[in-house]
């Protein structure tokens, strides 16, 4: 799939020729993570990436001196359609959903309807967080919800396919039919561990519907959508009709639309939110506004709550990451549903940042890579790529591991293209490896490590894949000898990207 800047980039409004020469840049500039010592930066331009990643369509939007500098949307609403991205174009921003319903959170705290430290239960008029041991007679409250510390399992959700029964906030909170995700329930001591939790926004969700009487769409659109100005967004799911028409369908990783074109999130305050990356940038703006004390989401106290991390080295306020980066204050969150990924980055404390959303479950990827393009354009303090040092292996060395690895149902393939020694696995694009040793290769992008090892024999056995988890070994299969030429394809019933 090849994409055509000509055909499918639109521009949102004119502007000025010194912009449109840094959007230039910044569309042909997409970095790696890394590089390897002593060679050139290598830059991509973006359709390339976008059909690299099997990604249809990628909106952007880019924050500059206090404002939104400008947004473009590039690509397809859907793969093999002839309806362009626009800025306008709505995006599931999944769990971007969270530093929203955060902020919804808070602005009832500042009203006094609410309070952060309080046990949740006392809270709570339509359902109960059940008892717990592991407890020990700890209470959950909001601002461990808001912040991933309070013990609570369900790290995320999957959503529900178009035309598929879907639950109620209770049943989701019961882990109850037709629910498609366990019951969410306290399994560590509240307070002790920063831990990942969608679940504990679900009982977020149900707290402030107890609390303000309303529906959650509605709720959120009062507290938050209209006073950022986030006129395009909208928490409603399924979507309205003709906000339908006006959205981007999901893809999976090689680039086909899911089914139903997009999944249903009852989840709401998890991953409930569909918007744009203009309307994002306006709420990370709203929030900027807040913090420096001027008209915007609510107080100068209460956005310094937002930014506050409960938990030492958790790097996670209440709803936002946080983290300084050379002496900036950065705030961030991504998302990822079936078909969508997006990330936000922003500085609001020196008005900068960026929103990217994609409509491919590899647009992950593409995101970082755009930040990075960003980040140099505009001279952010991070998103740097660092240098990789590559030990001299001669090629023909590369000939001795390429072959297949299999690990249950996951198949590795490396292999040999002229000077280069590249992984194939299920699911995933290409990459690229490098060596660190003669046995020890490194991804430019990744920590990931792969460790060939020798048998008896003296003929490589197996590969060890050491990454942030626990060490993985793939047996090599010899039945089938890799092809350098051309690239191998993974085997039959396997996706090949």
């Amino acid at each position: 799939m090849r994409l055509s800047f000509l055909l499918l980039l639109l521009l949102i409004a004119p502007l000025r020729a010194a912009d449109d020469a840094r959007i230039t840049r910044v569309e042909n500039g997409l970095l790696p993570g890394a590089r390897i010592a002593g060679a050139p930066v290598e830059t991509w331009n973006l359709a390339d990436r976008m059909a690299h990643y099997h990604v249809p369509g990628v909106s952007i939007a880019v924050i500059d001196h206090d404002a939104i500098a400008w947004a473009r949307g590039y690509g397809l609403t859907r793969a093999g359609g002839t309806v362009a991205v626009t800025p306008d174009t709505l995006f599931q921003a999944a769990s971007i959903s969270k530093p929203v319903t955060a902020a919804a959170a808070l602005s009832l705290v500042e009203a006094g309807r609410l309070t952060l430290d309080t046990d949740v239960n006392r809270l709570l008029k339509s359902w109960q967080l059940p008892a717990s041991d592991t407890a020990e007679g700890e209470p959950v409250t909001l601002r461990e919800l808001l912040s991933h510390t309070a013990g609570l399992g369900v790290h995320g959700f999957d959503g529900y396919a178009a035309g598929a029964p879907r639950p109620a906030l209770l049943q989701i909170l019961n882990g109850t039919p037709p629910a498609n995700s366990p019951p969410i329930r306290i399994d560590l001591k509240p307070g002790t561990l920063w831990r990942y939790s969608g679940g504990g926004y679900c009982i977020v969700q149900q707290l402030l519907i107890d609390t303000a009487g309303q529906d959650f769409p509605t709720l959120l659109h009062d507290r938050v959508l209209t006073p950022a100005g986030m006129t395009a967004s909208t928490f409603a799911q399924p979507l309205p009709a003709p906000l339908a028409a006006k959205a981007a369908a999901g893809h999976d990783d090689t680039g086909q639309p899911i089914p139903g074109e997009a999944h249903i999130y009852p989840e709401l305050a998890a991953a409930g939110l569909w918007t744009t990356p203009t309307d994002l940038a306006r709420f990370a703006l709203a929030f900027q506004h807040s913090l420096a004390g001027q008209p915007g989401l609510f107080s100068r106290s209460t956005a310094e709550k937002m930014l506050t991390v409960p938990l030492p080295g958790s790097d996670y306020g209440l709803g936002l990451g946080v983290k300084d980066t050379g002496g900036d204050l950065q705030i961030s969150h991504s998302g990822a549903n079936e078909g969508f990924r997006a990330l936000l980055i922003a500085y609001p404390r020196s008005g900068r940042g960026a929103i990217v959303m994609t409509n491919g479950d590899n647009g992950g990827l593409l995101a970082i890579e755009l930040m990075r393009a960003i980040a140099k354009e505009y001279g952010w303090p991070d998103f740097k790529p660092v240098e990789k040092i590559a030990a001299p292996l001669a090629p023909a060395a590369f000939g001795n591991l390429a072959g297949r690895y299999e690990r249950d149902d996951h198949v590795l393939v490396f292999y040999r293209k002229e000077n280069h020694f590249y992984l194939r696995e299920t699911g995933r694009p290409r990459v690229e490896l490098f060596p660190k040793s003669d046995t020890e290769f490194f991804l430019l992008d990744d920590p990931t490590l792969f460790i060939f090892k020798r048998g008896a024999n003296g003929l490589v056995s197996h590969v060890i894949r050491r990454g942030s988890g626990a060490p993985q070994v793939y047996p090599r299969v010899y039945e089938e000898a890799p092809q350098p030429e051309p690239e191998p394809r993974l085997p039959k019933g396997l996706k090949n990207l």
